[in-house]
């Protein structure tokens, strides 16, 4: 149990530095799809290093007026 909580994290870290990489972590635009393309980065982990490129697109509904 404790050697896949040391896996686990250590598979976040390195997501975490792929976005940092990719300048997602400078980006101001809080949109649904920046939002989910940062996390989906995170958790693919080390995958982003052998070629995965998550991107997310994602439309809110606007409200009528």
């Amino acid at each position: 149990m404790r050697l896949g909580s040391v896996v686990l994290v250590i598979w976040l870290v390195i997501g975490g530095i792929a976005a940092g990489q990719r300048g997602y972590f400078n980006e101001r635009q809080e949109s649904c799809a920046s939002l989910a393309t940062l996390g989906l980065t995170i958790v693919a982990g080390p995958l982003n290093y052998m070629g995965v490129n998550p991107k997310v697109k994602c439309n809110t509904p606007k409200p009528s007026e």
